[in-house]
């Protein structure tokens, strides 16, 4: 499961719609639907939100409106919460530079003419502060 950091326009059509297909795998574990998933390092912050589905539903909502803008139909009946436009989230900018590195090493074999369109951009609900990647995260630097 990769729930991406980076801002939606950064990323590649095979990123976003994975992105999207794993945050409605990430709201079915975090509403009780399903048993796997339920310890995935990807899920820490927001399962530690005092509300985690509607700061889930913001994340995806994020991810909708870029598909949208690409002219992607992402059904938004599929969030289930209603998104909380006052969400924020903090995530490290040695996060957005491991994430932005990972993201480009996937590009540069399956899109290579969208790599000029990667900068280190956070989605709309995290708050960028100063720190290395996250604790949570599994790839090696």
């Amino acid at each position: 499961m990769r729930l991406w950091s980076l801002h939606p326009c950064v990323l590649d059509r095979a990123a976003l719609v994975s992105c999207w297909r794993e945050g409605l795998l990430a709201q079915a574990v975090l509403a009780g639907k399903t048993k796997g998933y339920r310890n995935h390092p990807q899920l820490t912050r927001f399962a530690s939100c005092e509300r985690p589905l509607p700061a889930l539903a913001s994340y995806l909502e994020g991810l909708r409106s870029e598909a949208t803008l690409r002219g992607y139909r992402f059904d938004p009946t599929r969030i289930a919460a209603e998104p909380d436009s006052a969400v924020r989230i903090s995530v490290t900018d040695g996060q957005l530079d491991l994430e932005l590195e990972h993201l480009r090493a996937k590009v540069v074999t399956r899109q290579p003419e969208w790599e000029p369109r990667l900068t280190r951009t956070a989605h709309p609900i995290f708050s960028v502060v100063p720190g290395a990647a996250e604790h949570w995260e599994r790839l090696s630097p």
